[in-house]
């Protein structure tokens, strides 16, 4: 089934489940918050959040090019300016493909495009998988707070396939690439092998740190259109 959604083009990934604070100052991203703010109470307030495959978030040259695959984003919060700026937060919703772009034009002056929907299954092996990630997951939390940046897993983490591979393949701090290869896999098993294989290097890594500045990695950004 095809649905049409308005695009919020992005230098970072958003993941099912997860939170993404954004900060919205260009005219053509306002007017698509204004719209889905005006919409009726029962109309979904989602748009569709995808990566930058080749340009940048704002300017003349931005977005080049789009990863196929994003995923959408619900309104959670929002607070308008009084110059007409929005800070919202969003929560990823459900991950999509592109089958076609739709230009901007007088009616619709931000990118649009007709997506399906994909689908968000276990896949062969994820339980185990799961195990292997929370053990290394751990471990790399432990290894970010040994060289001074506090990182404990929270108290909540998932224990499913499915909101475990999200939640981890959010907090790894890697290239947005290899996020997007996270966010395209298959299946949570996929995503989960994804993941420990990342978390194996970068575990690798920070064991031959002997420090960094604190908060070098984590600091929680908000996103610019």
């Amino acid at each position: 089934m095809l649905h049409r959604l308005p695009l919020f083009p992005l230098g970072s990934v958003l993941f099912p489940g997860l939170p993404l604070p954004l900060h919205i100052f260009e005219q053509r991203y306002r007017r698509l918050v204004s719209d889905l703010l005006d919409a009726p109470s029962d109309t979904p307030r989602h748009f569709g959040v995808v990566g930058i495959e080749l340009g940048h978030e704002v300017g003349e040259r931005s977005a080049q090019r789009l990863f196929e695959v994003g995923c959408t984003a619900e309104i959670r919060t929002s607070r308008l300016r009084g110059d007409g700026r929005y800070d919202l937060v969003v929560e990823g919703g459900r991950r999509f493909r592109i089958d076609e772009l739709l230009p901007p034009d007088d009616s619709f002056p931000y990118l649009r495009a007709s997506t399906t929907p994909l689908p968000d299954e276990d896949g062969p092996g994820a339980g185990e998988q799961v195990d292997v990630v929370a053990r290394l997951f751990g471990r790399y939390c432990e290894r970010l707070t040994g060289i001074g940046i506090p990182a404990d897993p929270p108290a909540d983490f998932p224990t499913a396939p499915l909101p475990v591979s999200y939640a981890v393949s959010a907090a790894i701090i890697v290239n947005p690439d290899e996020k997007q290869g996270l966010l395209e896999a298959d299946h949570a098993a996929a995503r989960l092998e994804r993941a420990a294989a990342l978390l194996r290097r970068e575990n690798r890594v920070l064991a031959s740190l002997p420090t960094l500045p604190a908060g070098q990695f984590l600091r929680q950004e908000i996103n610019l259109n």
